[in-house]
C-alpha cells in the first residue's frame, strides 16, 4: 500500500477493525519513511453480475437502473424507499448466491413483480405493463383480470 503523502511502500498496520456496515475492514497505518497516519478500507470483490437482456444483449447489472423502475411503479403510492432498498439488496443478495455470472433479464423481472404483487397491486400492474410491453388496454384488462381472480 503506497503512502498518500510520500509515495512510499513502507508501512505498518497500527489496528485493524470492522467498518461501522460491517461491509469492510478499516485499516489505519503508518508510514515507515515520513511516519504519517492513514486509513485504508479492505473490500470483498465481488465479481459483476451480467444481466442477459430480451434481445440477447448483456450489460452489467445496474442496482440505480432497477431502483428507478421500481420507484416509476410505487409512485403516488404509499410504499416507502425503506421497503424498496431492503427488497433491493435481498434481490442482490439473492443474485449473487445464485452464482452464475450472467442471469436472464425475466428471472429479475419476475422476482420484481412477484415482490411488487405482495406490497402494492397498482405498483405490480404498472410495472407488469412497462415489463411485459403491453400493447393496448386489453393487455391491461387481462392482467386485471389475472389479479382478481388471485385476490
Amino acid at each position: 500500500m503506497k503512502c498518500p503523502f510520500c509515495g512510499e511502500v513502507d508501512n505498518k498496520v497500527i489496528d485493524s477493525r470492522l467498518s461501522k456496515d460491517g461491509n469492510a475492514i478499516r485499516r489505519r497505518r503508518e508510514c515507515l519513511v515520513c511516519s504519517r497516519r492513514f486509513t485504508t478500507y479492505e473490500y470483498i470483490e465481488e465479481i459483476p453480475v451480467m444481466i442477459i437482456k430480451k434481445d440477447g444483449r448483456r450489460e452489467a447489472f445496474s442496482r440505480e437502473k432497477l431502483r428507478s423502475g421500481i420507484q416509476k411503479a410505487c409512485q403516488k403510492r404509499d410504499i416507502s424507499m425503506n421497503i424498496i432498498e431492503e427488497f433491493l439488496d435481498e434481490l442482490e443478495r439473492d443474485l449473487r448466491e445464485i452464482g452464475e455470472k450472467e442471469i436472464p433479464s425475466n428471472k429479475i423481472g419476475e422476482k420484481v413483480m412477484a415482490k411488487l404483487h405482495e406490497i402494492d397491486d397498482v405498483a405490480y400492474v404498472r410495472f407488469a405493463s412497462v415489463y411485459r410491453e403491453f400493447k393496448d388496454v386489453n393487455d391491461f384488462v387481462s392482467e386485471l383480470k389475472s389479479l382478481l381472480s388471485r385476490h
